[in-house]
């Protein structure tokens, strides 16, 4: 197995930080390791907006109801971006309404979802360590107001990097014959019967963990992800909408 595969399969989530913010070459480095992510067409259609100041970065903490969001090393917020696009097209008076279609909204979408991936892989490879935000996104009219991001723009995801100050167990992911399929798509007749034996893992990792143990599975969790419907995330269409986003 080489350092690559080995530092990917070995991911974690990490919540924890010491108190030591990253170095503007670090910063610097991460940004051009996502910079050479694959994007669609090469049009980059993405931009990083690095989180500095105190009182933004506190703001953003509790849009999600995240204290370490703060206390992280440096925080990223990945931005689906259409707007640097849309500039340069109107420079050259060309009619830019493709840009509210659903086509590029999710070409910035990726980019940006890519790049994040990009983001964590080379901070993990420092030995440092991450974890997405999706959670911004449970206030996305707050984020876009914080970060003054404007029209044909959206957030995409937050990325908290820092040196980890915890050293979380391995998160038993799902069989690979429940992910991996070859051809087609293979529904399951009784998925989850089929997965009783991964339910007891998942079932032995929540009870056996170093911190906020309890008993759950992963079938368990798959159903009561249904009852989750957060105000903020509910009026997700508005917002991308009064983006001028995402409109045909």
């Amino acid at each position: 197995m080489n350092p690559v595969i080995e530092t990917i399969i070995k991911h974690k989530s990490i919540r924890k930080f010491k108190e030591t913010p990253l170095s503007k070459e670090q910063v610097e480095l991460l940004v051009t390791a996502a910079q050479h992510t694959s994007t669609s067409s090469f049009m980059q259609s993405y931009s990083i907006i690095g989180v500095t100041d105190p009182i933004k970065k506190q703001q953003l903490a509790e849009v999600g109801n995240q204290p370490y969001i703060a206390e992280a090393g440096h925080l990223f917020v990945f931005v689906a971006d259409l707007n640097r696009n849309k500039q340069i097209a109107e420079k050259n008076e060309k009619d830019t309404t493709v840009l509210e279609s659903t086509d590029r909204f999710l070409v910035g979408f990726t980019d940006a979802s890519l790049a994040a991936q990009t983001t964590l892989l080379a901070a993990e490879s420092l030995g440092l360590g991450g974890v997405f935000l999706g959670s911004l996104l449970n206030n996305a009219e707050k984020v876009i107001e914080i970060l003054e991001l404007p029209t044909q723009t959206f957030p995409v995801v937050g990325l908290a990097v820092g040196y980890p100050d915890q050293e979380p167990q391995l998160k038993p992911r799902l069989p690979m014959a429940h992910i991996y399929h070859e051809n087609t798509y293979k529904v399951q007749s009784e998925p989850q019967e089929a997965l009783a034996d991964y339910d007891s893992v998942v079932t032995e990792y929540y009870d056996l963990r170093n911190a906020n143990t309890r008993i759950d599975s992963f079938t368990n969790q798959a159903t009561k992800s249904m009852d989750l419907k957060h105000p903020g995330r509910m009026k997700l269409l508005e917002m991308i909408h009064a983006q001028n986003l995402l409109k045909y």
